[in-house]
């Protein structure tokens, strides 16, 4: 039997889009960090608000939130991943897991650096 023949132009791209919304309702639904991202996300952005951002401004925090979204996004995947592929505790799991993490952790402190380089200085001010 022959594999199921892809689509093409606007239907294969809302099937993408598709799948792509079923990725983050699942990692809504089941990642803890993803929901407290959102929380961040929607602070961050009301704040900006508040502040009156420049476009430059706007661009380094839809940057950064982006880089935290990415690195949630692939570092769930790699752990249902992982855990597919090796359902008992293996190190080698393990260590992916954790470097998947890290990279997480790497992206949300980077942003909360951008963050603080762009409103601590217009908090201060308003202070």
């Amino acid at each position: 039997m022959s594999p199921p023949s892809k689509r093409t132009g606007i239907a294969g791209f809302v099937a993408s889009v598709g799948y792509a919304l079923r990725g983050l309702r699942t990692q809504f639904a089941t990642q803890v960090n993803t929901r407290i991202h959102a929380v961040a996300t929607v602070l961050v952005v009301a704040l900006g608000f508040w502040c009156g951002l420049t476009r430059l401004e706007w661009c380094a925090i839809v940057a950064a939130i982006g880089l935290v979204w990415t690195a949630e996004g692939l570092n769930t995947a790699l752990e249902f991943l992982t855990d597919l592929v090796s359902p008992e505790h293996h190190p080698l799991a393990e260590k992916a897991k954790d470097v998947a993490a890290g990279a997480v952790l790497a992206a949300a402190i980077a942003a909360a650096v951008i963050g603080a380089l762009i409103f601590l200085p217009k908090l201060v001010a308003l202070g």
